[in-house]
């Protein structure tokens, strides 16, 4: 096979194991039969309120880019024309409170968070999760929007959250509250480590929530308010260059196997560990010497590895919980089936058009597999 064959054959693989994850999801909502169908494995009474609204959101997250960017392919065109259908049903049927699949956006504390996905998945397809929505599901949606502000998010990521909620809503032209974003941009700083690292709240966690949350959604809400006020514009330049010298950490931090440290929470998101890394390919904002073609191997491999692997899906396709296959010891409290769908977010570069450097660059070694292999590397250095 070609270089160039290999790589379409990349963006194949992608955008059918994309389509593999979020099928269950995305067709039961928008037949209404979410609830209905979907199983919740660590099912306790909380997760039971939550869990519906987390598959859909976090599909949506990684899922938009694609979702709002013509495809060069006739047939890949009418799929996603086809998918935009299918989402904007399901989020009508999320929103009405006349549905059967009516979400949580009220109830407990968990929906300021996949609130904030949903939030953030517009901003990333305002076309097709927005404009695109009659009057009716827009109304419901500001309103399921705007529930989360009764209650407080916690002094740590959680920040962002409220503040993504606000970013959009003002964005689509909505009341906002920017108190709130200021606040969770103002902490941030505070809490910056060095290097490309940002705490987690006040401490230092040894996790991916850099790039679950932290990294990715600073630089969506920046960029989409520092117009609004000098203070934040100041604050824009240094959140992209640390996020760059994260993504270069990130790809750093892929193994030759397409393994990756198992350090930390949450690691039931499986290669959603990697959204930051995907968010700065699909930005073209890749840290010098990091090439796209090198990422889009690096992160085919994990995808292979992760989503090969037996017992990662249940017998009607829906996920179940563990990092390679089913270990349901790895789920955290917090943890049931639609907390899973996280890992969509690896899929943002799907995004980018065909014809991009991402896609048609050769496949090309990533860093660990040069330095392993006694290749020529550059050294690496601190921010």
């Amino acid at each position: 096979m070609s270089n160039q064959a290999a790589a379409c054959n990349d963006r194949a693989y992608w955008l059918a194991t994309m389509q593999r994850i979020a099928d269950p999801v995305i067709k039961a909502l928008a037949s209404r039969k979410l609830r209905a169908t979907m199983p919740v494995e660590n099912k306790k009474e909380e997760q039971l309120q939550y869990s519906h609204l987390e598959a859909f959101a976090r599909t949506l997250v990684g899922m938009a880019p694609w979702l709002e960017s013509p495809a060069q392919d006739a047939e890949e065109e009418k799929l996603r024309i086809h998918y935009g259908e299918l989402v904007r049903a399901g989020l009508d049927a999320a929103t009405d409170p006349e549905s059967p699949d009516f979400l949580n956006f009220s109830k407990g504390m968990q929906p300021i968070v996949d609130t904030a996905f949903l939030a953030n998945a517009i901003l990333r397809a305002p076309n097709t999760l927005w404009h695109q929505l009659d009057s009716r599901v827009q109304g419901n949606l500001v309103k399921a929007m705007k529930a989360t502000r009764t209650r407080k998010p916690g002094f740590n990521n959680w920040l962002l959250f409220a503040a993504m909620t606000e970013t959009a809503l003002g964005v689509i032209g909505e009341d906002w509250d920017a108190m709130r974003v200021d606040f969770a941009l103002k902490q941030h700083e505070q809490w910056y480590l060095g290097d490309g690292m940002y705490g987690d709240g006040p401490h230092y966690h040894a996790d991916y929530y850099n790039s679950f949350v932290i990294q990715p959604m600073l630089v969506d809400i920046v960029e989409h308010v520092h117009g609004h006020y000098d203070d934040w514009a100041g604050m824009r330049e240094n959140i992209l260059i640390r996020a760059r010298r994260y993504a270069a950490v990130q790809e750093r931090s892929i193994s030759p196997e397409g393994t990756f440290p198992v350090t930390g929470r949450s690691l039931a998101y499986r290669f959603g560990a990697f959204q930051s890394l995907a968010h700065m390919s699909l930005r073209r904002e890749l840290p010098d010497g990091v090439a796209p073609a090198q990422v889009r191997c690096a992160l085919s491999a994990v995808i292979h590895r992760l989503i090969e692997a037996p017992g990662t899906f249940d017998e009607a396709g829906w996920l179940k919980i563990g990092l390679c296959g089913h270990q349901p010891e790895l789920g955290e409290t917090y943890i049931s089936t639609g907390s899973l769908y996280l890992c969509s977010a690896v899929f943002l570069p799907l995004g980018l058009p065909a014809d991009d450097e991402f896609w048609q660059g050769a496949d090309t070694p990533w860093t660990s597999q040069r330095v392993w292999s006694g290749q020529t590397v550059a050294i690496d250095k601190a921010l």
